[in-house]
């Protein structure tokens, strides 16, 4: 394929870490090795100085309170006017929202094709619930348009995304969408690895030799249903006393949960480690024995593939994704979403034997390598550009 000048656009950059921002940066960095020239549209916060980083356009916006990493863009539609300079022959919204409506804008006026990513679901109860305006009444009126508005946004795009077959299905249903196409997030298999060691850094935690350890990852927050592991870990310590459950990340919950560790009489047992850096995340999927996920949120949940790339399982909610990528006695298992009783077990389960696990943990992961998940995204930009006329999908 000739060099393609793409412009990314996105609410999440950034210091921000997340599923999004991990997703962007791989296939960034991929397709540039490729000689595409990969171009980053997003915003920061109103009065911060940002590092300077090539091919990155930043907007001054203002803080989302809800989530202080990350800030809404003011006024990013001069954005459109680097688009020809920078000669981009599609542009790719990784985002419905502020800038997601920045690029249908410029694909309008400038005639690009536009290719839209759904990564997360943004109409969720618990997102609504804690991230949307604390007004009752307009709390009310934003999620009943929210839906609405997912559709308006998704049919004006030459092409979608999804990083799952569960989304995929949930777009086409619910939102009368087509032209959809699932291309999951992608892992650096070079970086999370079975030969990585987390020794050091287990120690390091106060994970002693003869105890287990059980790792969350993530947001910290209520839609993704920590109270589940939580109230699992009080379960089984009652019978179990050589299990360490590590929280890693943050979020607008932490306090919440932090809380209800302590109610649960967890002190000892749960420890919270705040954010993760790149260095260490590696050592640390390393250093556990299993990954816990209770969400029922997950579009995809990379962590659930890096943790089976460094060989360990993952138990996790039978829901959306999840549902779809854990496979019951191979590379981890599924528990009834919300049921911390079967969340117990399943951890249980595990943590007696986590040798089957391995290798189907390892053959999963590299599905979803940078590189064959890259190829799916030139797909998908290939047949948008050939089919592309010129004319703004308007539908």
């Amino acid at each position: 394929m000739e060099r393609l000048g793409i412009a990314f656009y996105t609410d999440s950059y950034l210091p921000a870490v997340d599923g999004v921002v991990t997703s962007i940066l791989n296939f960034k960095d991929e397709l540039e090795h490729r000689g595409h020239d990969v171009y980053i549209f997003s915003s920061k916060k109103l009065y911060t100085e940002a590092k300077k980083s090539k091919n990155v356009f930043l907007y001054p916006g203002i803080d989302f309170k809800p989530y202080p990493q990350y800030s809404m863009a003011i006024f990013p539609y001069n954005s459109m006017l680097k688009l020809k300079d920078l000669k981009i022959d599609v542009i790719h919204a990784h985002t419905p929202l502020v800038m997601g409506f920045a690029a249908m804008v410029s694909a309008k006026l400038g005639k690009y094709p536009i290719v839209g990513s759904y990564h997360t679901i943004i109409n969720n109860k618990s997102v609504v619930q804690d991230y949307y305006p604390k007004n009752k009444q307009l709390k009310k009126i934003t999620s009943k348009y929210m839906l609405k508005y997912i559709k308006f946004f998704y049919r004006r795009c030459n092409a979608t995304t999804v990083p799952s077959d569960s989304i995929k299905t949930f777009l086409e249903r619910y939102g009368g969408i087509q032209n959809i196409s699932v291309v999951p997030n992608s892992i650096d298999l070079k970086t999370f690895n079975p030969g990585v060691d987390g020794s050091v850094l287990r120690a390091s935690l106060g994970i002693r030799d003869n105890e287990k350890m059980v790792l969350y990852l993530g947001r910290i927050s209520k839609e993704k249903k920590i109270e589940v592991m939580l109230k699992a870990a009080a379960y089984l310590l009652k019978k179990e006393k050589n299990i360490k459950f590590i929280i890693g990340g943050t979020g607008p919950a932490e306090q919440h949960y932090k809380k209800m560790a302590v109610n649960l009489g967890l002190e000892k047992s749960v420890k919270f480690i705040g954010f993760v850096g790149n260095k260490i995340l590696p050592k640390l999927y390393a250093a556990s024995d299993l990954l816990c996920l209770p969400s029922t949120f997950e579009t995809q949940g990379i962590v659930s593939l890096e943790a089976m790339a460094t060989g360990r399982p993952v138990v996790g909610a039978d829901y959306l994704a999840l549902s779809e990528l854990i496979i019951n006695g191979k590379n981890g298992e599924k528990f009834i979403p919300g049921n911390y009783i079967s969340c117990a077990k399943k951890i249980e389960k595990v943590l007696n034997d986590t040798s089957p696990y391995i290798g189907s943990a390892l053959s999963t992961a590299a599905q979803f390598s940078v590189k064959k998940v890259t190829d799916r995204l030139l797909d998908v930009y290939d047949l948008v550009l050939t089919n592309y006329n010129g004319v703004y999908t308007d539908r």
